[in-house]
């Protein structure tokens, strides 16, 4: 018995210290995942946690509403709308069918549509479109429905000055005030904590605003709403017209460098910059300045003779010739007459860095400092570059390249006395709230010519409107100064064939200038000449300006002028005519035959219409009233003003009412009051910041 409880207890011996084996390990393997419990519950719980929070969270911008871009009235041109984007989470919806109804009631689906998302297996669905803040505020506080906050660019009035303003593309602006402005417009972006899925995607609905965004500031730019949808429709107007491929219509006023309107037109669109970005050579439309450049020096007067002989003159292995045969004439006259060969002619007396420095002091071949990106410089090559045919070339408006602007404030210099004004599109920068940051102020460039150079070229270049080749651009009621030209297209290797661009530069009032109007057409088909083309266009801008309801016209300056230019007409009525001819100016219109201006007194403005639109012919100074009823106000104006009648524009809209009444009889020069219906769309009226 002993022996066996003695085995026993030698049995039970090797048992008992596996056991304690076996409990030591159990307890080592509890101390460590004691300890690596309290290691990353303790020591690197923060760590964890921050990742798990990495992992469910992400941080977000939140987009600054851009700032908008003004008319100088302060009419929105282009500004930043809210709009919505609204999501469904099917599995969080309570109450399916009082939902369906709201978003039916809310967005304006059909109850099909806004049932689809819950026939879905997703965690949320995204409805098409973007909505208003009251489809927001309307959906607000339903469970399952979410709404994010969308900004999108949009131009009320459509792309009337998109040329200008540029367009903006993933928030930076591309062109035009949006990229000049780029830094100001776009304002400072918030942050935000947004709650994401396990792949990563945000959670609609689950954020949290860390750091709200700061709108952009504003910009105001000098453009004239009402006058840039003028110069807009006249010269799509113009391209239907001509069959052209494009072109450009530039209005300033040349007092402060001030642009009004500016539009350049390819394929139909009004989105191009061309009038800054695109040079060209301007034919006679550079002639003024080489006459300007000859008189401001003393080397000519403009009763200098001249002699063009036969219309042809050869000169440097190269034949000029004239359309119109002048023999003996002085230089105002060969100005009026657009004289290629009394041109360089007279070009000869000046030494090469005359000719160039006057150019120069005009603009020529340096940019104009417009705020606008992308603007060319042109070229004018410097005199040791010149060949034996330069000069010539030069006095014709050849051998040069010029942008549109840069003529457009080459013929403001002409127009306000002599000086050369820095062209301004920008007229005030405000900020987020509107408050003025900077107002940008007229700058003049430099003084080109004496105000006497001036006056004395602006009565010969009404002249050249009165009876010279810009007869098409005449007013009934106002004289206006400009100059025709036609001139060749080059392709780069050499001058196309039967392509040429028209243009028209001029101003009005003649004697005391608050507009200037340059156009240019490219490649114009059928009748192509400057006279013929681009200076009605003119016409029609500035009818059409002067018919506006509130145009930046100084209007009692213009009453008073009228007054006086019906006075010096009706003088000249009671003195017989002198006989008319027709012969064709030197850009192809038909004008009458040169008549003597004196040149200290300005020169006659154009007659008005040889007929009314009701076919009365008009004689002894009246007119019959026309009728216009149901036709735009603006329409109406227009063609009164074509018959030498003043408007008065009580209201806008289709006209409902004249007076005098259709059919009655006035004077030429007698004011006619319109009545419209006044139901042209209002402007969209600046909107509050979000």
């Amino acid at each position: 018995m002993n022996r066996s409880t003695g085995g026993q207890f030698r049995a039970a011996a090797p048992c008992t210290g596996r056991r304690r084996i076996l409990l030591t390990f159990w307890i080592l393997v509890g101390i460590g995942l004691l300890w690596r419990s309290v290691d990353l519950q303790v020591v690197q719980g923060a760590d964890w946690r921050a990742e798990a929070e990495r992992q469910h969270r992400m941080t977000g911008e939140i987009p600054a509403a851009r700032g908008a871009v003004l008319d100088r009235s302060g009419t929105p041109v282009v500004l930043s709308m809210e709009a919505f984007a609204v999501s469904v989470a099917p599995h969080e919806v309570r109450d399916t069918t009082a939902v369906v109804k709201r978003l039916s009631d809310a967005l304006g689906l059909s109850p099909d549509q806004a049932r689809r998302p819950f026939l879905s297996d997703k965690r949320w669905v995204p409805l098409a479109g973007r909505h208003s803040v009251a489809a927001r505020e309307a959906l607000s506080g339903i469970t399952g429905v979410y709404v994010q906050r969308d900004l999108r660019r949009e131009a009320p009035h459509g792309p009337l000055l998109s040329g200008i303003v540029g367009a903006v593309i993933d928030n930076v602006g591309q062109g035009g005030v949006e990229q000049a402005f780029d830094g100001l417009l776009r304002g400072n972006p918030g942050m935000e904590v947004l709650a994401r899925d396990s792949r990563g995607r945000p959670l609609p609905g689950e954020s949290w605003v860390v750091q709200p965004p700061l709108p952009g500031g504003e910009v105001v730019l000098t453009v004239d709403l009402d006058l840039q949808e003028i110069a807009v429709e006249a010269l799509q107007e113009a391209l239907e017209r001509t069959g052209a491929r494009g072109g450009d219509l530039i209005v300033t006023d040349p007092r402060t460098g001030e642009i009004l309107a500016m539009v350049s037109m390819a394929d139909g669109s009004p989105r191009s910059l061309a009038a800054l970005t695109a040079p060209y050579e301007p034919g006679s439309t550079l002639k003024p300045f080489t006459v300007a450049t000859l008189l401001q020096s003393g080397k000519a007067t403009l009763a200098d003779s001249v002699d063009t002989g036969e219309g042809r003159w050869r000169v440097a292995g190269r034949t000029l010739t004239d359309i119109q045969r002048l023999g003996h004439t002085d230089l105002g006259q060969a100005l009026r007459a657009s004289s290629n060969i009394a041109m360089a002619m007279l070009a000869e007396r000046l030494t090469p860095a005359e000719q160039f420095e006057g150019l120069r002091d005009f603009g020529f071949g340096a940019q104009t400092g417009v705020e606008l990106p992308g603007e060319a410089r042109g070229s004018l090559s410097r005199p040791q570059r010149w060949s034996r045919q330069t000069s010539a070339s030069l006095a014709i408006g050849y051998e040069i390249s010029t942008t549109s602007l840069q003529l457009a404030m080459a013929y403001g210099a002409l127009a306000n006395g002599g000086v050369l004004m820095e062209p301004r599109i920008i007229r005030e920068l405000r900020g987020p709230g509107g408050e003025l940051l900077e107002r940008r102020e007229p700058r003049a460039v430099r003084r080109v010519v004496s105000q006497e150079v001036a006056r004395d070229l602006s009565m010969t270049l009404a002249g050249a409107v009165a009876d010279g080749t810009g007869t098409r651009a005449g007013l009934a009621n106002f004289s206006v100064a400009g100059k025709t030209g036609t001139s060749r297209v080059h392709t780069g290797s050499g001058y196309a064939d039967g392509d040429y661009f028209a243009t028209f530069g001029g101003y009005f009032p003649a004697e005391d200038p608050q507009l200037v109007v340059f156009v240019k057409l490219d490649r114009p088909q059928g009748e192509f000449f400057g006279g013929a083309t681009a200076a009605p266009v003119t016409r029609a801008t500035m009818e059409a300006v002067l018919a506006a309801h509130a145009p930046p016209l100084d209007r009692q300056a213009l009453a008073t002028l009228a007054r006086h230019q019906e006075r010096a007409r009706s003088t000249r009525n009671r003195q017989p005519p002198p006989p008319a001819t027709e012969p064709v100016g030197v850009d192809g219109a038909p004008v009458p035959q040169f008549a003597s201006l004196p040149l200290q007194d300005p020169a006659s403005p154009a007659p008005p219409l040889a007929a009314t639109s009701e076919g009365e012919p008009v004689g002894s100074g009246f007119v019959r009233i026309p009728t216009v009823d149901g036709i735009s106000s603006r329409v109406a104006a227009r063609r009164l003003h074509g018959l030498g009648l003043h408007v008065r524009l009580e209201s806008p809209g289709p006209v409902v009412r004249i007076e005098p009444e259709a059919g009655s009889m006035v004077a030429v020069g007698d004011t006619v009051r319109l009545v419209g219906l006044a139901e042209e769309p209002p402007r969209v009226a600046r909107s509050s910041r979000p």
